[in-house]
């Protein structure tokens, strides 16, 4: 197993020894579980529920007409 060094100010010290000592694990512990929440490669289950509830919203690209616009000159 790694171990990593954290430099922390004291208002942030204080915040994971709360938080760890709350949930009752290490300060590792919970450094742990947060890094392994926030730094997940997946969507949140929530944003996946999202999936196909907005009907006008574009799945995939426009295929392309072939009519280019009119450009501007300098």
């Amino acid at each position: 197993m790694s171990q990593i060094t954290l430099y922390l100010d004291p208002a942030v010290q204080a915040l994971v020894d709360q938080a760890a000592q709350a949930n009752g694990i290490s300060k590792s512990r919970w450094v742990s579980e947060l890094i392994r929440k926030y730094a997940a490669n997946e969507w949140p289950s929530d944003c996946l529920a999202l999936a196909g509830s907005f009907p006008d919203f574009p799945l995939r690209e426009v295929e392309p007409t072939g009519v280019d616009v009119t450009r501007l000159g300098f």
